[in-house]
Parts: C-alpha cells; sequence; structure tokens
C-alpha cells in the first residue's frame, strides 16, 4: 500500500511562511536542490493545497527558461510529469496536464490513490491540507527540511489541534548549509 509522506520546508520556530508571508529563506541551494530531485524520484502522486499549488505552478513552464541549469531542468521535467491533486474550495480549474481538482474529499481521494495499481509514494504539501490529513490520521510519515532562520510567526508547519502522534525517526541529514532534514514515521498501535 502507498504510503502518505508529508514534506514541507520549515523555519526552527516551526513555520513554512513567514508573517509577511514570505518564504525565501526556504531557497534550497545546489546540494539541497539535488536532494529534493531524489525524493522526487521516489513519488507517484502529489496532494496540494490552493496556495502551495499557487506557488509550485512556476515549474510548469520553467523548462523555457534559458537560464536553468541540468538539475532545474530536470525537477521540471519530473515535477510536470508527476500526477498532482489540488484541493481548494475557490478555484474551479486548474492548469497543467497532470493536474487536476480533487473529485472529492481528502480521505476518499487518499483511499482511491492507495488503492490504484502503480509505485511512488503519495506526497501531501500545504499546512492545512496537512492538518485535516493528520486529523483524519491519513499521514504516515513526516519530512520536514528545517531551515536555520526564526521567522518569528506566520503559517505554523503543524496544527495546533491538541491532538498527539508518536513518531519514529527514520533518518536525518544535515547539509553544509545549516539546513537539516528529518524524516519521520508514524508509530501506531498494533491492530
Amino acid at each position: 500500500m502507498r504510503s502518505v509522506t508529508y514534506s514541507m520546508s520549515s523555519s526552527l520556530d516551526g513555520c513554512i511562511v513567514g508573517p509577511d508571508g514570505s518564504f525565501d529563506w526556504t531557497e534550497p541551494d545546489d546540494e539541497v536542490f539535488r536532494f529534493w530531485l531524489d525524493e522526487i524520484r521516489g513519488l507517484g502522486v502529489h496532494l496540494l493545497g490552493r496556495r502551495l499549488y499557487e506557488s509550485m505552478r512556476y515549474w510548469e513552464t520553467a523548462a523555457e527558461d534559458p537560464s536553468l541549469d541540468e538539475a532545474h531542468l530536470e525537477w521540471a521535467e519530473r515535477w510536470n510529469a508527476l500526477p498532482k491533486v489540488v484541493f481548494s474550495t475557490t478555484l474551479s480549474t486548474v492548469e497543467g496536464g497532470n493536474t487536476r481538482l480533487a473529485a472529492g474529499g481528502l480521505a476518499e481521494e487518499i483511499e482511491r490513490l492507495r488503492a490504484e495499481p502503480g509505485e511512488g509514494d503519495i506526497a501531501l504539501g500545504g499546512a492545512a491540507l496537512a492538518a485535516e490529513a493528520a486529523a483524519l490520521d491519513l499521514i504516515d510519515e513526516y519530512q520536514v527540511m528545517v531551515c536555520p532562520v526564526l521567522v518569528g510567526g506566520g503559517t505554523p508547519l503543524f496544527a495546533r489541534d491538541e491532538r498527539r502522534v508518536d513518531l519514529e525517526l527514520v533518518e536525518s541529514r544535515p547539509f553544509d548549509s545549516g539546513l537539516l532534514h528529518l524524516r519521520y514515521r508514524v508509530v501506531r498501535p498494533a491492530a
């Protein structure tokens, strides 16, 4: 069964976007970008909230930019080929050949994707979408790229819903730039 992974970059004080709406501090250097490029290779589908979808739309036409290096061109190619499902209450259409609006609720969509044949994990991005998935206990793994910055507020990485989730550290990887990637698996009670 395909697992669901929530993966985002975060400030050290736990925000994915600062109080001014910026996230320029998440811009990866070459080493981190290559890491994300390796990560996208293992995905089968990406679920996005509206804001993340709008941020990632850049990659739909990025290959037309003559200044992009080989790694960025490969990312654009892989991102555009990756099936994406956007959850939004305000959008009536989405752009991109492999992008569609969710047909139903998050639980139903994940259940349908888990049942489909195919390889690759189900990635989940966006704080509001992740909060909904976490409340429904649909997330199997959390991956956080911790950036060495305190932004003093903004959109939190995790919803403050007074819910305990036990985690097992699977991997931690420091980068020369000071970023730290943490990968945790959800520990569920034996059935």
